[in-house]
């Protein structure tokens, strides 16, 4: 794959200096460390192997990456491994991915609290999605999902949210059938907006009263109890955002998306356009308009287009992804194995299938990497060390000869 005219590491090398000068005493060490892995991933500061055709004798350099979670050139590799480990845990029915978002006033306590209130956006959409689809009114049944959570909307603003991808089921409560949900319908999203609501405005208050939270700025005066209840009233009134969308077409498309939505950063390098001393233009989706006109682009001054990226670094040791109910604890095997049974006795005629990669996908994962002339397999020669230089030399580029026989 071609590299990106232009990436994060590029812009972090070019203003970063500059930007930790000016916001010194303002960043994080988890930032700093962040900003140092993507300025030297994939280059001589992580060491890297030297790789040979065994055919043209075509010689290049890899550079070890970096495997930071924020960093956008690390992800494609680790949502194959991350697909892998998974597949064996799909079961064979319908999907469906459904969405819980934190309004803009909860946001912003989340934003000098985000170990606190991402755990417990977490807790409170897990809990919600839990306890309305073991209400007998609705389901009856246990189910397990997968969550994760993002903290970025698409021109990088802080808007936590958290994706589940929840199978279309799950086992009654006495353990005994698997009960499937109607056909493109799992949950009413009004019932989980108005319990997902309560139970975080709940979650919040236990928080604050806990002395778990912490008001800075504008925010200072939200210490007191009284005036932190005050903050949160009108939030009972309001319409919480959850979404349910159609189930996917396959367990196939399921594991690829997901794959695609944990291991996503704050901006992928494609989206970036052009960058100079003034500003760093990037392409942005506009989910308040339909078409192909929500398609648009922006330019912030570099030291904004940092601070933005990094404000969705998560905390040290925070998990952004997490499995919950049937998927959770150290009987998922036996879990899965026994609701494998309960769909086949449902529907005995069907057969339930090992899961299978994508092709693409499956071939990624056994393939070597061909020589970029000959196509021949390129074998390690040499491996060196952090800020060590190779001993062998890269190929130089080929020169095309043209001979004019007109």
């Amino acid at each position: 794959m071609a590299r990106p005219a232009l990436e994060i590491a590029d812009i972090f090398r070019g203003h970063g200096p500059a930007w930790r000068k000016a916001n010194a005493g303002h960043v994080s060490l988890g930032q700093l460390k962040v900003m140092s892995a993507i300025e030297s991933c994939r280059t001589a500061a992580f060491g890297g192997h030297v790789m040979r055709c065994e055919d043209c004798l075509h010689t290049q350099i890899a550079y070890n990456s970096c495997r930071n979670r924020h960093c956008p050139k690390c992800q494609g590799s680790q949502a194959l491994a991350w697909m892998k480990q998974r597949k064996s845990e799909l079961l064979d029915v319908p999907y469906f991915h459904v969405v819980f978002a934190l309004p803009g006033r909860i946001a912003a306590i989340a934003y000098q609290n985000k170990a606190v209130v991402y755990d417990l956006l977490f807790k409170a959409s897990s809990q919600t999605m839990r306890t309305i689809a073991a209400d007998p009114k609705h389901l009856g049944v246990k189910i397990g999902f997968t969550s994760v959570l993002h903290t970025w909307g698409s021109a990088m603003t802080h808007h936590p949210h958290v994706h589940m991808i929840v199978p279309g089921g799950g086992i009654s409560l006495d353990g005994t059938r698997w009960i499937g949900c109607r056909p493109n319908y799992l949950l009413p999203v009004k019932v989980l907006s108005r319990l997902f609501r309560r139970l975080m405005l709940e979650m919040l208050l236990a928080a604050h009263e806990a002395g778990r939270l912490q008001f800075f700025g504008d925010h200072a005066h939200l210490v007191g109890n009284a005036a932190f209840k005050a903050y949160l009233a009108p939030m009972h009134r309001t319409k919480w955002f959850v979404y349910s969308k159609r189930p996917f077409a396959g367990p196939e498309q399921v594991l690829a998306y997901l794959s695609r939505y944990t291991h996503r950063v704050a901006i992928s390098n494609s989206r970036l356009i052009a960058a100079d001393a003034t500003g760093i233009t990037f392409s942005y989706k506009d989910y308040r308009i339909e078409g192909p006109g929500r398609y648009k682009t922006m330019t912030l001054k570099p030291d904004e287009f940092i601070r933005r990226f990094l404000i969705h670094v998560l905390p040290c040791g925070f998990h952004r992804i997490r499995h919950c109910g049937l998927l959770a604890s150290g009987t998922k095997t036996q879990t899965i194995a026994r609701a494998r049974q309960l769909i086949a006795a449902v529907a005995p005629v069907q057969t339930v299938h090992q899961q299978q990669l994508p092709d693409g996908a499956a071939a990624t994962d056994q393939a070597t990497h061909p020589c970029p002339c000959c196509g021949g397999r390129m074998n390690i020669i040499e491996t060196f060390k952090r800020g060590s230089t190779p001993h062998h030399r890269p190929t130089g580029p080929t020169i095309a000869v043209r001979i004019d026989t007109s």
